[in-house]
């Protein structure tokens, strides 16, 4: 069988955005190594042993081509990652009160309930639940 172990996200700055992902988001970090001359690797999870095998890589966006493709997504509206939550209504006013800017709050969009933030390092952000 193949599941997912890992996927990423590329950052503007992967110290902010570790920060922002831990500190704001609630995910705990995994794996988070300095390989030198300031590059630095992250990798953040959900908590309480949620998902223990599945990690979300925070990758350094510089360069032509994760620039370009960060940027035709940002500016298109389109989010990089979408995040599943039980309570989206909770998860919106909890994130707005820390001062998280989302673009588009709760809406029905198909089968689920979604919203859409900025996570400060260049990308938006989806979060989903299930409707239901």
């Amino acid at each position: 069988m193949i599941k997912v172990a890992m996927t990423g996200v590329y950052v503007d700055d992967v110290a902010r955005a570790h920060a922002f992902y831990t500190d704001v988001l609630g995910f705990e970090t995994r794996t988070r190594t300095d390989l030198g001359d300031g590059v630095l690797f992250v990798t953040v999870g959900a908590p309480d042993g949620a998902q223990p095998d599945l990690q979300l890589l925070l990758e350094p966006g510089q360069g032509p081509i994760a620039e370009s493709y960060r940027r035709a997504l940002y500016e298109a509206g389109i989010p990089c990652i979408v995040f599943s939550v039980d309570d989206l209504a909770a998860e919106h006013r909890r994130l707005r009160g820390l001062g998280v800017r989302f673009p588009h709050g709760p809406r029905e969009q198909g089968p689920v309930l979604a919203a859409v933030f900025d996570d400060t390092c260049g990308n938006l952000v989806q979060l989903v639940q299930p409707k239901g």
